[in-house]
């Protein structure tokens, strides 16, 4: 018994990879997405402030 062969066609590859995308970006809704943006914008200030404060605080101590 052969194995099985297998075609190594780029359009294959191609279209099952924009199959794939197309299927989750079809279940991403855009309230979601855009709640997304809204926290990781959120959570990048909040933790720029902090990295600031703690910044401060380390100079303080150490004068």
């Amino acid at each position: 018994m052969e194995p099985i062969e297998t075609v190594t066609n780029g359009n294959v590859y191609a279209g099952t990879l924009g199959g794939m995308i197309l299927s989750v970006f079809s279940n991403v809704f855009v309230e979601d997405l855009l709640k997304t943006i809204i926290f990781a914008f959120v959570g990048a200030v909040v933790s720029f402030i902090v990295s600031l404060v703690l910044k401060n605080f380390i100079r303080r101590k150490n004068r």
